[in-house]
């Protein structure tokens, strides 16, 4: 007698579901208009100064303990327990004082011991054949409102940061609004400021405008803190 054959299928083997990688955002090259060649020049006599050698006033929260000051040799300052380290970057000109010579944009790095990029920039002008510093103040850290770029258009002082709505207030870069959350190595977005020295300040002039970084065409959204704050109210009306 024939035994009878088990005719029930058998089940596939199990197989380990492997979800697709969620897309990332796209790096940007952070320094990389900092560190290129457009306004990296001038004829002006403080173009020919070197500020890799020089002595700088230290922004609020970064001085030390027996000065408020620090000085650069040969573009580095060394990190140490008891004070912060500072590093040069690049120095940029341009005209924002409308006096017909160039004032430099002189950008150092803070150097935190990790991976933040802060960075200070000072802004001198050149008078009675040395610098003299107009303003200066201090950024956040790449996407959370890092430094993209400085420079002059138009006779006015341009500043761009990484982040939604972000501007300069006094010395110190603006906290982030409501729903900017983004990964420190990859904005999405930046924001464009205009500064037009009236006296001896350097006053924030029209809209604060947000570019996408992913959307080329996307128009500019202007004042988003102001947007998002009567959003919330609306809200809770």
């Amino acid at each position: 007698m024939n035994p009878k054959k088990d005719i029930r299928q058998s089940s596939p083997p199990a197989t380990n579901r492997v979800d697709s990688p969620k897309p990332q955002p796209k790096a940007t090259i952070l320094q990389g208009e900092i560190l290129g060649i457009n306004d990296s020049e001038t004829d002006s006599p403080i173009g020919s100064f070197d500020f890799r050698n020089f002595s700088y006033p230290s922004p609020r929260g970064w001085q030390d303990a027996d000065s408020k000051q620090f000085s650069l040799k040969n573009g580095q300052r060394e990190l140490t327990d008891e004070k912060i380290g500072m590093a040069y970057v690049a120095t940029k000109f341009g005209d924002v004082t409308g006096d017909g010579q160039d004032e430099a944009f002189v950008i150092l790095r803070v150097k935190t011991g990790g991976s933040a990029i802060p960075q200070i920039v000072y802004i001198y002008e050149w008078r009675n054949k040395r610098p003299e510093l107009l303003w200066y103040f201090r950024t956040g850290d790449r996407a959370d409102g890092g430094l993209k770029r400085v420079y002059e258009k138009n006779g006015d002082l341009v500043i761009e940061l990484f982040g939604r709505d972000r501007y300069i207030f006094d010395q110190m870069e603006t906290k982030k609004i409501v729903g900017d959350e983004q990964q420190l190595c990859c904005p999405t977005h930046f924001t464009r400021n205009v500064y037009k020295k009236k006296g001896h300040r350097f006053v924030l002039e029209g809209k604060r405008l947000t570019y996408s970084l992913e959307d080329k065409n996307a128009e500019p959204e202007k004042n988003m803190n102001e947007k998002r704050l009567e959003e919330n109210r609306e809200s809770r009306q």
